[in-house]
């Protein structure tokens, strides 16, 4: 198991929180994006630069990611495609992408996108909060800890 990160719009503080999970739980956590990206000296912690482009990164993301992953984006599309290919997704406000709740959210974001394209002001996205980072933190604690259990489960040769 991984956790892939879409770097270029990720908040720091967000960063922050995986690289101390990362050493914490022992878990690989590698950053894409078309920019370069601090990173801690860690075994642990990757970063992958990609070609600047439109959904290169995302792209990149979704090449890699494999069954039981967890990938963090505030991208509803890469949600949707890496749930379709068995991962899981998290956005950073601490909102867990599932095949139930995603199609609900590409609808959406492609109303608000047809509102916005006839001239509509919709505004953005609140700045991440306190609440927000601590839903976060929480939610990917309870991934780590379903992993780990996961993980002492399996038997030798399973």
């Amino acid at each position: 198991m991984k956790i892939w990160v879409d770097a270029d719009a990720c908040p720091v503080v967000v960063k922050e929180i995986l690289f101390r999970a990362a050493e914490r739980s022992r878990v690989e956590v590698t950053l894409v994006a078309n920019q370069p990206v601090r990173t801690p000296p860690s075994p642990l912690i990757n970063a992958i630069r990609v070609t600047a482009g439109f959904d290169v990164a995302d792209n990149e993301i979704v090449k890699r990611v494999e069954k039981g992953d967890l990938v963090i984006t505030s991208d509803i599309p890469l949600a949707a495609e890496v749930i379709e290919k068995g991962a899981q997704a998290l956005n950073p406000r601490g909102e867990l992408y599932t095949t139930d709740n995603v199609r609900a959210r590409l609808n959406m974001r492609d109303f608000m996108e047809t509102l916005r394209a006839s001239g509509i002001q919709t505004g953005g996205p609140p700045p991440l909060n306190q609440a927000d980072r601590q839903a976060f933190a929480n939610q990917l604690d309870r991934f780590l800890a379903r992993h780990a259990k996961q993980r002492g489960s399996a038997k030798p040769g399973d």
